[in-house]
């Protein structure tokens, strides 16, 4: 793909483009409509942060697959492993047999934990092992209740689903749902409601097998808590006997400077989980629990294609790249980036409240979800790839191999976005929105 003469981003066509509309049409005969897509990008091709669309436009990526691509699109040394495993070994099922690179990968999850001795359960994705982490521990403590935290997002199968509470569109018409879920405020604030109303008036401590809790709340916006709640979660715990569950499915794999976002505070749960940008892409997910809490016997939980060789091949490669500088390079990085986006709060308090984060986890939270969106589109067009988060913020997590000279290029063009957001303030912003979603509509659908 790599083409030096090229600038990046460099839009070539309206977007999006025709091919991408011919696309958008078929797709949309085929799919099933709950996928929610975000904007009509088409890609084909990725190099490092750069994304090319069927129209052969060029955008620069701080969306990375939903954080996912955190090595980049087709580092080099991953499609080297990718391939070599291929060429040996596709598929054997690691759930009944003994399959030498799962031990390998297991190892190496165990040695990055925060926790120490540790042993791991590998799936596919990070609503899997959000099950598995839910499973192990009901069965461990033989307690039936679970806390999680408003805001969190946790997956969409019926347990990991039943823990979110980002949107309520996630419940709505799946109901009932898993039994012995308590949602309080993320937070310390959440932690004194838990206290004083859920363990006083509800149900008491000792029924409770876990708290699940994003370190930085990923989906709902991007939140980074009060820096007392973490350590106070854990004594908590310690107390009452309840185990800690950190969902780093979006913070964790350097993303926000440090290997696991958990690590900040330095705070150590009894099961970790782990998906996203463990694998730079390939599907691979683990949850990473204490030695002594694996009390579960052969057959108690499995999966056919967790652990699949190839998927391995990529962990293991993308570990010794985030240990080889991309976790470095993501704080430094991040660290520019937020310093560039701070200005906005001053220039347009009206609409820019917040730029927050860690990392290259960085959220900028605006005045109303139509802001967030309308500035979301906006980049979109520029060539930035952006993605929303909670319920008005813009979520910034490219690759961690991004640049400075790809930073200030962001910066620059999520800049001009939000200035022309609030050129035009005099509209109605939500009908700025509807308005571009049903030009895209038409130019997708009429050609």
């Amino acid at each position: 793909m790599t083409d030096q003469a090229r600038p990046v981003p460099d839009i070539v066509t309206a977007v999006p483009g025709p091919n991408a509309r011919a696309h958008v049409a078929f797709d949309h005969a085929w799919t099933s409509p709950s996928l929610p897509r975000a904007y009509p990008i088409v890609p084909v091709r990725g190099e490092g942060c750069v994304i090319e669309d069927v129209d052969g436009n060029r955008f620069l990526d701080f969306a990375a697959g939903i954080a996912v691509n955190s090595t980049g699109h087709c580092h080099p040394r991953v499609v080297e492993a990718i391939t070599r495993q291929a060429h040996e070994l596709i598929h054997f099922s690691a759930s009944d047999f003994y399959l030498p690179i799962y031990a390998r990968a297991a190892e190496t999850l165990a040695r990055i934990a925060p926790m120490a001795p540790a042993r791991v359960f590998i799936g596919n994705s990070g609503a899997e092992v959000v099950e598995a982490g839910l499973k192990l521990a009901r069965f461990h403590t033989q307690r039936p209740n679970v806390v999680a935290f408003v805001g969190a997002f946790h997956g969409r199968t019926y347990g990991a689903v039943s823990l979110t509470a980002s949107k309520a569109k996630y419940h709505a018409g799946f109901g009932p749902l898993l039994p012995g879920v308590y949602h309080v405020p993320f937070g310390s604030a959440g932690l004194d409601e838990l206290e004083a109303r859920v363990f006083t008036r509800l149900m008491p401590a000792d029924e409770f097998a876990a708290v699940i809790v994003e370190p930085i709340q990923g989906e709902g916006g991007y939140v980074v808590p009060d820096d007392a709640f973490l350590p106070r979660l854990r004594e908590l715990c310690d107390r009452h006997g309840i185990l800690l569950i950190a969902d780093e499915v979006q913070s964790g794999a350097g993303r926000t400077g440090r290997m696991w976002a958990i690590d900040h505070w330095g705070v150590e749960p009894d099961i970790l989980l782990t998906a996203k940008g463990i694998a730079s892409g390939m599907p691979v997910a683990a949850m990473i629990a204490r030695s002594e809490l694996m009390t579960w016997g052969p057959g108690a939980h499995g999966s056919t294609y967790g652990g699949n060789p190839v998927a391995l091949a990529a962990l293991l490669e993308t570990v010794a790249l985030l240990e080889g500088g991309l976790i470095d390079n993501a704080a430094v990085r991040g660290e520019e980036a937020m310093r560039g986006l701070r200005p906005l709060v001053e220039l347009y308090p009206e609409l820019v409240r917040e730029v927050r984060g860690k990392g290259l986890m960085i959220g900028v939270r605006f005045d109303s979800g139509a802001t967030a969106e309308a500035v979301q589109l906006q980049a979109f067009e520029r060539g930035l790839l952006v993605l929303e988060a909670g319920d008005d913020c813009v979520r910034l997590c490219p690759p961690l191999v991004v640049t400075e000279a790809e930073v200030a290029t962001a910066v620059r063009i999520f800049g001009e976005a939000v200035a022309h957001v609030a050129a035009h303030r005099a509209a109605d912003i939500a009908e700025v929105v509807a308005e571009e979603r049903a030009g895209l509509a038409s130019e997708t659908v009429g050609g």
